[in-house]
């Protein structure tokens, strides 16, 4: 069963093609990796799926239900959530705070019982607690909840990202460049723990720089090279793929960029 689907996506940027034609699909908790070199396309791409862009051309389906420029918050509710390369920390507020935030979509509090302190809002405010603990803990971050942020490790602040976006509830994950910055014990720990939530029933898209990690952990890959995808299939099918090679894998491995 497909949960996630794309269907001839592209974008023109004054004329120029950013993205042309791409499509594929991603099951519950299937790991699918967009990969590419710099200037390929892959954050544009995710741009448009997640509702940032409003795509020239082709669609985007969430459980059948065609979502297309929906924009980002509304996709949240509906399921689809994102990371993004550049943290959306608040570097501020404890770590538990900053997952409490991800709540926001599924709450229907009352502005009068949070003022008066009211049982039922109380109870809101407890239960509410008990699961951003419970998603720290999936996140092995709870011995920090009541840390400030800013005194994280850049790695445990990559899950702690991932903590929040797991509170809106999301069948369909897109991370974008999650172990971008990060040592290797600490895209370890981030390696474990997407293979945990796709084990879970989460559907994982992801974009990443580090292929050993990619190859590791993908079930099926797709690969673009200036905004057209040239291959996909397993990690196998897609490291013995010529255009590939020539493309991405053959040549030495560039630094992360904006552009993806």
């Amino acid at each position: 069963m497909t949960i996630l689907e794309v269907k001839g996506l592209g974008i023109s940027f004054g004329g120029l093609r950013a993205v042309n034609d791409v499509s594929f699909s991603v099951k519950p908790g299937e790991i699918v990796s967009v990969i590419g070199p710099n200037g390929a396309g892959k954050t544009t791409l995710f741009n448009m799926i997640s509702g940032v862009y409003v795509p020239s051309d082709g669609s985007v389906s969430l459980n059948g239900e065609d979502i297309t420029s929906t924009p980002p918050h509304l996709l949240a509710a509906r399921g689809m959530t994102r990371t993004f390369q550049n943290l959306q920390i608040f570097h501020d507020m404890t770590v538990l705070e900053n997952v409490i935030a991800g709540f926001h979509l599924q709450e229907r509090p009352s502005i009068l019982g949070d003022l008066l302190s009211l049982p039922a809002a109380r109870r809101r405010s407890a239960a509410v607690r008990e699961k951003a603990v419970a998603f720290l803990e999936k996140v092995r971050l709870a011995g920090a909840a009541s840390e400030q942020a800013g005194n994280l490790s850049y790695g445990a602040l990559k899950r702690l990202e991932i903590a929040r976006a797991l509170a809106v509830g999301p069948k369909v994950l897109l991370l974008d460049e999650p172990a971008a910055g990060c040592n290797a014990v600490e895209t370890e720990e981030i390696d474990t723990l997407i293979a945990e939530l796709a084990k879970s029933g989460i559907a994982i898209l992801l974009v990443e720089h580090d292929m050993k990690m990619v190859m590791r952990i993908s079930n099926h890959i797709v690969v673009l090279d200036h905004g057209e995808k040239i291959a996909e299939g397993t990690p196998d099918v897609v490291s013995r793929h010529p255009d590939v090679i020539a493309a991405y894998l053959g040549t030495e491995e560039e630094p992360a960029h904006a552009d993806g």
